[in-house]
């Protein structure tokens, strides 16, 4: 489960990966490929069944389907890492249990939406969690989806817990980033703070960060490796080069809600179909227009896919 530091779990770039479906079903076809793609790129981890991966809408038979696919087709080349989170604690748990059973190496736990917990609440529900489910865990803390943000104070909290190993801080907030990366290289250095967004990514690497759960590697996973293990490496202008280059890929990915855009692109590259569940659909033919347009600046085609070296 450690990274090729043999220091940090979780570092570097892991692909929040898609689900692809087919009339009705998840494609696993697909999902093969993709995963056989993505570790033969240089990704340092696979997420599956989070918030890219439509985990609100794949029913409890499909998940348990997706993780033995996952963990089975990864055969060991990279961890898998699985949602498990919601906003009921002991489901939470149940998940955990189940993803933990059915072979992944961690889990990825969002704060829970809707019911919009105090900071003590959280600290509580990933405690009880964490007391309960023997796998390192990964905080997801994404204020724009579930209306709760994680401060840097209760990450600290619960990052004295050994089996909360890492942190995917998706809040946007560069400065609330900084905050929990200074305050955990003081106080637990091999708790790995990963961005969430990839725009960002590059930035906080170069803040201390870890690296990424990252959407755009998706469709770009050997840029977008080389990109966080040069950075992370300390060779700023070589990372930064591939984060300008991949820039416009990473705001038209986000130009509607995620995965819409990706599952775009991922069957334009001839992954997959352009299928979402949901209450989900496909992106706009606006969006559809931008991506092609990013797709080429970017020079990513199918063609282009079977050619690119790994990191």
């Amino acid at each position: 489960m450690q990274t090729r530091n043999n220091t940090t779990l979780f570092a570097g770039t892991g692909t929040a990966l898609a689900t692809p479906f087919e009339e009705g079903r998840v494609d696993y076809t697909a999902m093969g490929r993709l995963i056989d793609w993505q570790i033969d790129q240089g990704i340092d981890f696979l997420v599956v069944l989070g918030t890219t991966g439509e985990a609100p809408a794949v029913s409890e038979v499909e998940r348990q389907g997706v993780i033995s696919f996952a963990v089975e087709r990864a055969a060991g080349r990279v961890p898998v890492v699985v949602g498990t989170g919601g906003n009921n604690t002991d489901h939470s748990i149940h998940n955990c249990l189940e993803a933990r059973a059915l072979g992944a190496q961690g889990v990825l736990i969002v704060t829970p939406y809707y019911n919009k917990p105090t900071q003590e609440g959280l600290f509580r529900h990933y405690e009880t969690i964490a007391r309960k489910v023997d796998l390192p865990i990964v905080l997801y803390n994404v204020p724009g989806r579930t209306g709760v943000n994680l401060l840097p104070e209760t990450a600290v909290r619960l990052a004295a817990i050994p089996n909360i190993v890492a942190l995917k801080e998706a809040s946007g907030n560069l400065m609330q980033a900084e905050e929990v990366i200074t305050a955990l290289h003081a106080t637990r250095p091999d708790f790995a703070v990963l961005s969430g967004n990839d725009d960002q990514a590059f930035h906080m690497v170069n803040s201390g960060g870890h690296g990424v759960i990252s959407v755009l590697s998706n469709i770009t996973p050997a840029r977008t490796a080389r990109m966080i293990s040069q950075a992370r490496a300390g060779n700023v202008e070589e990372a930064r080069a591939i984060h300008h280059e991949l820039l416009p890929l990473m705001r038209s990915l986000f130009m509607e809600t995620n995965p819409m855009p990706v599952k775009y692109a991922l069957s334009r590259l001839g992954f997959c179909e352009n299928r979402m569940r949901l209450p989900l659909v496909e992106a706009s033919p606006a969006c559809m227009r931008q991506i092609d347009i990013d797709l080429a600046r970017c020079n990513v085609t199918a063609n282009q896919v079977e050619g690119e070296s790994a990191a």
